[in-house]
């Protein structure tokens, strides 16, 4: 295999956008098929790459025709389109979310496994060069035993937007609101740096728009050893701001758009606490410059970077920069948080898969058809993010 043969389904705004990045910008690949439940959208996307379309996933996938399928759709049939591909033997790249719910998402990773393919998705933030030297210094542990962390993610949305589309915002369509739409790529940011929490307590709730899924997400976390987290997320902020604190034993980052700022303890907050003889005495500490590699000269970065990593992987076994099975991670938090505000209770980490179905199935079935709707159609990929 010289080139890796890609299907993409799903044929909105992002959908077009991965056509564009395989079938012009990533030379490990090509554009094979496209797909679309819409028969006129897959038809005039097929015409404008010259390649076959199908209105049925299954279809495309039993054409051998593709080699591998990028996943666009709305959030529920990630888990479906996925499970179906890996049971053809095709290697998988999804768009964030991964998944509406973390049993979904053990389906997927369980037929990834069986199927022994590749299994990416796309959380192209990592390859941000400040957020690589942010995940360095976690690796090399220079910031020692984590004690606390901090996310703030704002994406300004109107009310406008939210009446865009008759799944929006609800739980019967979209199976959340800014948690799953807005948040995920800084969540997984959020989880890369600091870990993973093992309880979670949350509050959500429609706080400005008319949406009967939550514009605001606030919820503090546990750590398995005793550190504690704050996440705050919302699309009622303007200007909206992307901060992630890792506060440790022995130093400190703040990552706050692409500032990546560093700071080096002196002494452990630890044994200087106890070691220590003045009752006013603090701990010295230095601002660090880490090393941030930029990307050579001409290499692509962003999304087509994250489709090249994984038409590597599928080459040449190249390791994957966001593996299929790390958005899981996301998914945990977010079922998490709601299951927390909804039941009005702290909510340990691994979530019951079985409480959340069920949580979750009661949601869809209160949802309600939007009494208002103005379709807007985005052309543009980067207003999705």
């Amino acid at each position: 295999m010289e080139r890796v043969r890609v299907g993409v389904v799903g044929l909105g705004a992002m959908g077009v956008g991965h056509c564009r990045f395989v079938a012009e910008r990533v030379p490990e690949t090509e554009l094979a098929a496209v797909c679309d439940t819409d028969i006129a959208r897959a038809t005039q996307v097929g015409e404008q790459f010259s390649v076959p379309a199908f209105t049925e996933p299954e279809a495309m996938f039993q054409s051998g025709l593709i080699d591998a399928v990028i996943i666009a759709t709305p959030h529920y049939a990630h888990a479906p389109i996925a499970v179906s591909a890996f049971e053809r033997g095709l290697h998988v790249f999804v768009e964030k979310p991964l998944c509406v719910s973390v049993s979904d998402g053990d389906r997927m990773i369980a037929a990834a496994r069986k199927a022994g393919t590749k299994f990416a998705i796309g959380y192209q933030h990592r390859l941000r060069p400040e957020v690589q030297a942010a995940r360095r210094l976690v690796e090399q542990g220079v910031l020692g035993e984590v004690r606390r962390t901090l996310l703030i993610t704002a994406w300004y949305r109107t009310q406008a937007y939210y009446d865009s589309g008759n799944w929006r915002a609800t739980w019967a369509g979209e199976g959340g609101g800014v948690l799953i739409n807005q948040a995920p790529h800084f969540i997984d940011l959020w989880l890369w740096l600091g870990g993973m929490p093992s309880k979670v307590w949350g509050h959500t709730r429609a706080a400005l728009h008319d949406i009967e899924t939550e514009d605001e997400a606030f919820a503090l976390i546990e750590y398995p050893n005793g550190a504690h987290g704050y996440l705050y997320a919302t699309t009622n902020e303007e200007p909206g701001e992307n901060i992630i604190e890792i506060s440790g034993d022995e130093g400190k980052l703040r990552l706050e758009g692409d500032n990546l700022q560093v700071w080096k303890l002196h002494h452990s907050i630890r044994r200087f606490t106890f070691e220590a003889e003045g009752m006013w005495d603090s701990i010295p500490a230095e601002r660090i410059e880490p090393p941030i590699e930029m990307p050579p000269e001409g290499a692509l970065t962003g999304q087509p970077a994250l489709i090249q990593n994984f038409a590597r992987a599928v080459l040449y076994n190249e390791p994957l920069i966001a593996p299929g099975e790390e958005g899981l991670n996301t998914v945990e938090i977010i079922n998490a948080l709601i299951l927390s505000s909804q039941r009005q209770k702290p909510v340990s980490i691994p979530v019951d898969r079985a409480e959340y179905d069920a949580l979750l199935a009661e949601l869809k079935a209160h949802s309600k058809p939007k009494q208002r709707v103005r379709e807007q159609h985005i052309t543009d990929p980067n207003l999705l993010r």
